[in-house]
């Protein structure tokens, strides 16, 4: 990656009147004001329909795209509303995305979009979809099959649909498809306004020689599409229920650990695939994204691996994973992988490795530097070249939030480093990190 600097944000923190941001005009503003301002780089967290809890690392599918980030305005402006559909707007909180109001309200104007496009003499735009649905079938189909049956089951997970659905019985799920092909249609053409919008957003972006970030969860939710159409690829019992699932150690942070709940990944049986599934995963972030930041990269050279029955991640195991033959079969069929290790947290000399033999930049957070002395991996006059460096990121407090919760010797090491500064924190840690020697560094918005 070249010397750069970059801005994260995500698209739902972007401003308008919809609720929540959107991939509209306020979208193409963001990125008119990153030209501006010299700023090269737009990363943003997972673009993906998000299940229980709103988080965008727990998504319904690791391929589709949330819908209410579908800018209605961009709707009216192709046809598919009118503009007196937009009149009539809730007023929404301004200080934080009320995710549920917003899927209240907009989906009836989705339903009534796909309602105007179904008769609509635009033979352009019905070829345009026509060539999506064949282009992306191969999870797009699944993808429909299961938003649909998640509203047949009243939003149920799907180990909990009727038994011959959960096993994609072949005569079961082709009589799903006959009874609700108006809902599998209409979960298609969402995404197909999703992606439309998006690579308009993402075009637009490098011809104003801005790069986008996306970014990839290593794991996926265990209720997914994802599972419920590969249960071979995840350790799951008979019942197709997790045997074991993700999480992290006991740490500094956390005194039983972190457990995640997502099932992990039969790597053996990925192998007999050829690892056909992350294949494609990779290279359809990277259609997506200009570059993909792994998420818990670490999990790729081995994971954390507790018992399903288990209430904390404190009894679980290191098992080790096949990333490096998974990345090195990726490198053989795209070359250049454009890839982020996400490489935080207690990181082993073999996950070092991993990512340097593919030449993966890591990443070094400003506000984890001042628990320990000058030798802290994470201070900038430590950094290397391959790093990408960032003040916070999505996980952390915001930088005067950090510095003022600070106590004992990591707030006297913070004004130590900062020699003494108590005011504007937030400037001179930004300052702190743009001057180092890592080839990008990113500010959180």
């Amino acid at each position: 990656m070249k010397r750069s600097g970059g801005i994260l944000l995500h698209i739902t923190s972007l401003p308008g009147n919809e609720g929540c941001g959107t991939l509209g005009e306020e979208a193409f503003g963001f990125v008119d004001s990153l030209k501006e301002t010299g700023i090269k780089l737009w990363q943003i967290l997972p673009l993906g329909p998000t299940g229980f809890g709103n988080s965008p690392y727990l998504c319904y599918s690791a391929f589709a795209g949330n819908p209410i980030l579908i800018s209605l305005k961009e709707l009216e402006k192709s046809g598919l509303l009118n503009l007196s559909d937009l009149k009539r707007v809730p007023r929404f909180s301004k200080k934080q995305v009320e995710f549920e109001r917003v899927g209240e309200w907009k989906y009836p104007l989705l339903r009534k979009a796909f309602s105007n496009y179904q008769p609509l003499e635009n033979i352009d735009l019905k070829n345009e979809y026509q060539q999506f649905i064949n282009e992306h079938g191969w999870w797009l189909n699944d993808y429909a099959l299961f938003m649909a049956l998640k509203k047949q089951f009243n939003g149920l997970t799907w180990h909990e649909w009727d038994e011959s659905i959960k096993i994609r019985d072949k005569k079961t799920l082709s009589e799903f498809r006959y009874q609700m092909a108006e809902e599998i249609e209409f979960r298609k053409f969402l995404q197909f306004c999703f992606f439309r919008q998006w690579h308009n957003i993402k075009e637009y972006a490098n011809s104003k020689e801005i790069q986008i970030i996306g970014d990839m969860p290593l794991y996926v939710a265990n209720d997914s599409v994802d599972v419920w159409a590969n249960t071979d690829v995840f350790q799951l019992n008979d019942n197709l229920k997790p045997t074991f699932v993700g999480g992290v150690p006991p740490d500094y942070f956390s005194e039983t650990g972190q457990l995640w709940g997502n099932p992990v990944y039969n790597w053996q049986r990925l192998k007999e695939r050829d690892f056909d599934w992350w294949m494609a995963r990779l290279h359809f972030n990277l259609r997506m994204f200009d570059y993909a930041r792994i998420d818990h990269f670490r999990g790729l050279e081995s994971f954390w691996s507790v018992p399903a029955r288990e209430n904390t991640a404190e009894n679980g195991e290191w098992i080790p994973a096949l990333g490096f033959e998974m990345l090195d079969n990726f490198r053989s069929q795209k070359g250049d992988m454009n890839l982020i290790a996400e490489d935080l947290g207690v990181i082993t000399s073999e996950v070092e490795k991993l990512r340097d033999d593919f030449n993966l930049p890591g990443m070094k957070v400003l506000q984890f530097a001042f628990s320990s002395d000058a030798t802290n991996n994470d201070l900038p006059h430590n950094y290397g070249n391959n790093f990408i460096a960032y003040t916070g990121t999505h996980d952390n407090n915001t930088t005067s939030g950090w510095f003022h919760l600070a106590k004992g010797d990591e707030k006297k090491n913070i004004r130590k480093y900062f020699k003494g500064r108590k005011k504007r924190v937030s400037l001179w840690a930004v300052e702190a990190v743009w001057s180092s020697v890592a080839d990008v560094v990113i500010t959180p918005m």
